[in-house]
């Protein structure tokens, strides 16, 4: 059997200062979900084209500003007017996410200077005789900005941006039967969680923790219950036998996404898209959390519970068996996250270990370190 491997340092995940440096080289230097462009007010409910819209996000400390103009086209900047600095949509520390709303240009409440929606001065006053003086050089700083099935995604430093589906990989073709892009929100749950998200996704990368921590899952899919060893996450793992979701009961009166495989028909998937996208997929629902790191130790999660529009629309369409399970497993979770960073802070921890079934989680330690630059053995 494979020896014992060597987890991050304590510093990484408690320590203010490694998250700064984190924040900066890695967090944003990489393609950052924002979550649902309906979340975002950049398509309605039911998922039709939305234009001429606003939508501010704060991506680990930096507030962006998300448009989409008059064309229906998808633009990103950061929240700073090239005046004189100020917030072009003030938001105050710890005031929460400014709603979604529509727009036509963005003005700066300091002096006016005047914005389009991709970016562009369009008014200045009182600049009409400075010598020399070219609205085109005055823009709003941008941020790259793209979308893949349904989400929104944002890159903090678009001089150095991959295109996004090719930093997404191979997600895009294995998730290719789940009508993803065409899925709406039928609940919302969000919760604060007093963990590093690297924890949330460490945890989340694993099931070495399913039997201790989430009996109601592993009974639904007891493959779970052998602690992560010889699980299938090509096929997706199969439930218990009658089962073929997540929910109470493990079944539903929804009808599957109609272009699944035989697999995923009755089987559970699940997708960690670096650096704070979670997916778990089932044949009726998908579960999509997004990780919203505020600090070293807090990570703001916002769990999007996606249904086909047609079932979300039925007035009998009732998520209560989904919102149930999930919020009990989700809770589990982020409790033992949580008493996993009070027990990372004490003096005497330095270091853990992986043990081998953990060995995806090692994926976490090696995408981060290589782009840290640091060590990864």
């Amino acid at each position: 059997m494979p020896p014992l491997q060597a987890a991050l340092p304590a510093a990484y995940y408690i320590d203010q200062s490694h998250w700064r440096r984190e924040r900066e080289q890695v967090l944003h230097r990489e393609w950052f979900c924002a979550g649902r462009l309906c979340d975002l007010g950049l398509v309605a409910e039911d998922g039709s084209p939305a234009t001429q819209r606003l939508a501010v996000v704060d991506v680990a400390g930096e507030s962006v500003l998300v448009t989409c103009d008059a064309d229906g086209a998808l633009h990103g900047f950061y929240n700073v007017c090239r005046h004189r600095g100020s917030q072009v949509v003030p938001v105050e520390p710890r005031a929460g996410r400014p709603a979604p709303c529509p727009a036509a240009s963005l003005r700066c409440p300091y002096h006016s200077w005047t914005y389009d929606l991709s970016g562009r001065l369009l008014r200045a006053p009182h600049t009409e005789e400075v010598t020399d003086f070219d609205p085109g050089s005055f823009g709003l700083t941008p941020v790259a900005a793209d979308t893949w099935g349904g989400f929104v995604f944002l890159h903090l430093t678009p001089e150095e941006a991959p295109p996004l589906l090719e930093s997404l990989g191979a997600v895009p073709r294995r998730l290719s039967r789940y009508p993803l892009a065409s899925l709406v929100v039928g609940h919302r749950l969000t919760y604060d969680v007093a963990a590093n998200y690297k924890v949330v996704l460490e945890n989340y990368n694993e099931c070495y923790h399913c039997a201790g921590v989430h009996p109601e899952l592993v009974r639904l899919v007891p493959a779970f219950a052998r602690g992560g060893t010889g699980l299938d996450w090509t096929n997706g793992i199969a439930h218990r036998p009658g089962a073929w979701t997540f929910s109470d009961s493990g079944t539903s009166l929804r009808n599957r996404f109609p272009d699944l495989d035989a697999h995923e028909q009755v089987r559970h998937k699940g997708e960690l898209v670096y650096p704070n996208l979670m997916l778990s997929l089932s044949a009726d629902h998908v579960a999509a959390f997004t990780l919203w790191p505020t600090g070293a130790g807090h990570t703001r999660i916002e769990c999007a519970l996606l249904f086909a529009p047609d079932e979300r629309d039925q007035e009998t369409f009732d998520p209560s068996d989904v919102v149930g399970f999930w919020d009990l497993v989700n809770r589990q979770d982020w409790a033992v996250c949580a008493s996993v960073q009070r027990g990372m802070s004490s003096r005497g921890y330095r270091a853990g270990w992986f043990a081998p079934m953990e060995e995806p989680s090692l994926d976490i330690r090696r995408w981060l370190l290589t782009r840290l630059g640091d060590e990864t053995s």
